[in-house]
């Protein structure tokens, strides 16, 4: 494709996708305007934090993919170096880099980071909320991502979908648990609001990046732990320290990833380079899923037919924690006007998404998986 084709493809695919455009007046910002109505284009190199180890490729694959398309839609001038979870900072220490620009860019996971602000939670996932494919239309469509650049604008930064997981799940376990009481004091890594809403049925909940999981489940210093899925968890080796495999993973039922940008960088880019990276976001946004999708069915094969006990949660506990969260969220709306605002908003199109999504989505499922196991 030729440059010309290309800058078009890039402005009119991103102008559909996301619709944003960079603010702001300092000097570095008029500078790079100007050069990016110049023929040479400057050449910039930035560095990306990243809450991931790299043995883990499909997560740290999101990183990635924004790193080389971003090199490859700029003809190599501005690259962007990723580093994995503890070469710069530690695994979950990513947005106070980019927020501080001790890096210019980071690929994290926000509901990380709901210590800080619980709405953050909106821009991952949260429990009993959207799958993959509904938390992109709420982002691209339904005036989600315009309700997270707000909030992170408190933050000093802009963020941009960079990769979903899909339906995660339920976790590692040493035990059985079947029941509220089987709950009751359990060590847990879980982060986001679904270790809130685990801490409410009695868990204790744990806060560990993915590359400690492993360690802390096989020595005992927890008694369950989530990460993704099938794919990454064997790639953690987490069936050579926990027995019982759980699912569904109610608290992540899409979690996305995102690019964080320090807004100062952000604003400081050629116009062509913020193009550049909204569409290599978007790209690894829908990579990831697909990459996911095509490799956990053969991952969970594998694990299963290792002696893995595969046991979904009950009844019982998914309607506690259903309602749990519920009641998390009507407090949180009525304790902070950020979080009501964007919950408020979310809620509806929730409401709209389902019953959309119960007609078309579920009807078919339903229908095709009859008489699987």
């Amino acid at each position: 494709m030729k440059r010309r084709e290309l800058i078009n493809y890039i402005a009119v695919g991103s102008g559909t996708a996301i619709g944003i455009t960079a603010c702001g007046s300092n000097t570095a910002s008029t500078s790079a305007q100007s050069d990016a109505g110049s023929p040479g284009l400057p050449s910039l190199s930035w560095r990306m934090a990243t809450s991931w180890p790299q043995a883990l490729d499909t997560i740290y694959g999101g990183a990635q993919t924004v790193s080389d398309r971003v090199k490859e839609l700029t003809s190599g001038r501005f690259t962007i170096e990723p580093y994995a979870a503890g070469e710069i900072v530690p695994g979950l220490e990513v947005l106070d880099a980019v927020q501080a620009r001790t890096v210019e860019c980071g690929h994290t996971a926000s509901y990380y980071y709901v210590g800080k602000n619980p709405a953050l939670a909106f821009g991952t996932t949260v429990p009993f909320g959207l799958n993959a494919q509904q938390q992109n239309a709420w982002f691209y469509h339904g005036g989600g991502l315009d309700a997270m650049h707000n909030l992170y604008a408190d933050f000093n930064v802009i963020n941009f979908p960079a990769g979903n997981t899909g339906v995660q799940m339920g976790g590692w376990f040493n035990r059985e648990v079947n029941s509220i009481a089987d709950l009751q004091g359990l060590k847990m890594r879980i982060p986001g609001l679904g270790g809130e809403v685990m801490a409410a049925l009695g868990v204790n909940v744990q806060v560990l990046p993915g590359g400690e999981i492993f360690l802390a489940l096989d020595r005992n210093a927890i008694d369950a732990a989530e990460f993704v899925g099938p794919y990454d968890d064997e790639k953690l080796g987490l069936a050579d320290a926990a027995e019982f495999y759980y699912y569904p993973g109610w608290w992540e039922p899409g979690a996305t990833l995102e690019l964080q940008v320090n807004r100062q960088a952000w604003e400081s880019l050629p116009t062509e380079y913020q193009e550049a990276i909204k569409t290599a976001a978007f790209e690894a946004n829908l990579n990831m899923l697909s990459k996911y999708d095509a490799l956990n069915g053969a991952a969970l094969k594998r694990l299963v037919d290792r002696g893995v006990k595969l046991t979904p949660y009950s009844d019982e506990i998914l309607q506690a924690a259903e309602q749990a969260s519920f009641e998390i969220y009507e407090q949180n709306a009525s304790n902070d006007a950020t979080f009501k605002e964007i919950y408020d908003a979310w809620r509806t199109f929730r409401d709209d998404v389902y019953g959309w999504n119960r007609i078309n989505e579920l009807s078919f499922s339903r229908f095709v998986n009859q008489g699987t196991a």
